[in-house]
């Protein structure tokens, strides 16, 4: 298995000199991009009350600078394209997305000197549309009805008319994505866990996280299960995860991976980031509470064990959803 790995080059899109500031003669990070990974494991307390020989953890990846947990492949699909020469100054970086990816693109790019393009469904929420702004992206809003998919095929279509003007990174086909989270994430989880680990959970959307993370701990020890996520159906609100039967399935992702499946209600994970919040002083988005319902029913299955799952972002670009002012 070929991995890439994720080295902190930062070379720009720019032509020009990089007015980054030199690396201090001092050790210590400089600048946004350095601050990518090494995210805090955060235990869950009072929602695992009853459960007194399961601990389950969450890898709090909104401490990531863009606020997510596609900093990671995001970086690593960059740097991958520079290494490559795929990806030059003159070159506008685009993808589909349905927020969290395009924002980290946006902001390595802003911080790299890149310009970037990205298709996003146009009812992704009002937040993550302005933090794209903020970031200067330029955005081509898809039809809502189809999801992240319609995103995808107008993403697709934009990059072959002119294919010459872009570096397309394709988060849903680039192994860079999930060889992110096998170099990065997954060793930290071992190490934060102390190598006690027996369930990792999280959902699929690009499947990168699971993927990588899944492969390096399973080459670890085969006995750690690995147990993804997926909503109920294809109809759902759940922002960034795909129901794999009736979406565009990403070709970087592997089904016979996973050692079990749980399907996730929309109305369930709202509910949970709710209890994540006033129970656990966590406010978190809502890709994370259906994470969360998902560790728990494991946790409610096994005698003993120590479940990690990813709070994959905050709550701050889902404020702005009707769920919260429901008691």
């Amino acid at each position: 298995m070929e991995v890439a790995s994720q080295q902190q080059t930062h070379a720009g899109c720019e032509t020009k000199d990089s007015n980054m500031a030199a690396q201090p003669k001092s050790g210590g990070s400089h600048t946004v991009i350095d601050r990518i990974g090494n995210t805090p494991l955060i235990r869950i307390q009072r929602l695992a009350a009853g459960l007194p020989n399961v601990e389950i953890y969450a890898k709090a990846e909104y401490f990531n600078p863009g606020g997510s947990v596609k900093d990671r492949p995001a970086l690593n699909m960059i740097q991958g394209g520079e290494r490559s020469g795929k990806l030059t100054p003159d070159k506008v970086i685009i993808d589909s997305t349905s927020g969290n990816t395009g924002i980290a693109y946006a902001m390595i790019a802003a911080a790299k000197g890149c310009r970037v393009k990205l298709f996003l469904p146009a009812n992704a929420s009002p937040e993550r549309k302005r933090i794209l702004k903020a970031y200067g992206a330029e955005t081509v809003l898809t039809d809502p009805g189809e999801g992240s998919d319609g995103a995808i095929r107008d993403c697709q279509a934009e990059y072959l008319r002119s294919p010459e003007k872009y570096f397309y990174p394709d988060q849903y086909g680039n192994p860079a994505n999930w060889q992110a989270h096998y170099e990065t994430t997954g060793p930290e989880i071992l190490a934060q866990t102390g190598n006690r680990i027996t369930h990792f959970v999280t959902g699929l959307g690009t499947s990168g996280t699971f993927m990588g993370v899944g492969r390096r701990l399973k080459e670890h020890s085969s006995t750690i299960q690995l147990i993804s996520m997926q909503p109920s159906s294809g109809f759902h609100g759940l922002e960034g995860l795909k129901h794999m039967p009736t979406a565009i399935v990403p070709a970087i992702y592997d089904a016979t991976l996973a050692d079990d499946n749980i399907w996730a209600e929309t109305e369930d994970a709202h509910a949970m980031v709710k209890r994540l919040a006033r129970e656990e002083g966590l406010l978190v988005g809502v890709s994370s509470g259906a994470n969360m319902m998902a560790a728990l029913k494991v946790a409610r299955q096994i005698k003993k064990g120590v479940i990690v799952t990813v709070f994959c972002d905050a709550a701050d670009k889902y404020l702005s959803e009707h769920f919260w002012d429901e008691d």
